[in-house]
């Protein structure tokens, strides 16, 4: 992986949506995590949302954007592990067009580093649904850390070689 400085970085309209049953604005590291480091690499926030873990609200929220033309990319923060309460990929899974397996095996990889066997119980995906990239990501700080640093930011920038999904999202409709 390497950045070719002779394109142009494309900022992209970003979402962030934590999902919990108790956190509020005031406490919410993960998704202030997110926002933060979106806006460090020059992307945009244009929603965020904070909704209890319960699969109708996440998909009401996420349908909603995934037909705001300002947003291209979704960030969601919470309710990927196994206990059953977490019901984010669910609530997800049935909106995506396209499952991109490759996050989540490879988000588990990089995590297995970093926390051993205990990555097993994330259950992080990303998918395509109406032309944006949706990303679930599990609810720690740590965990969003590794996923935008070692992940997402690089597949956001058009910069990316040798490829990067901003650079596919012009076909993502195609049929």
């Amino acid at each position: 992986m390497a950045v070719d400085n002779t394109r142009k970085f494309i900022p992209l309209g970003m979402a962030v949506l934590t999902v919990s049953d108790t956190r509020t604005e005031n406490d919410d590291k993960s998704g202030q995590l997110l926002v933060k480091r979106l806006e460090t690499a020059g992307h945009r926030l244009i929603e965020k949302q904070i909704v209890p873990d319960d699969k109708f609200h996440i998909r009401a929220v996420i349908s909603k954007w995934c037909i705001n033309n300002d947003i291209q990319v979704i960030l969601t923060t919470g309710g990927t592990g196994v206990t059953g309460r977490d019901g984010t990929p669910e609530a997800v899974q049935v909106l995506l067009d396209k499952v991109i397996e490759g996050f989540g095996e490879t988000f588990r990889a990089i995590s297995y580093q970093q926390i051993g066997t205990s990555t097993m119980q994330s259950r992080a995906i990303a998918g395509v649904a109406n032309g944006r990239y949706i990303f679930c990501i599990p609810g720690s700080s740590g965990a969003c850390a590794t996923a935008w640093d070692e992940l997402i930011c690089h597949q956001l920038d058009y910069r990316t070689r040798p490829c990067n999904l901003v650079e596919l999202m012009p076909r993502l409709l195609e049929e």
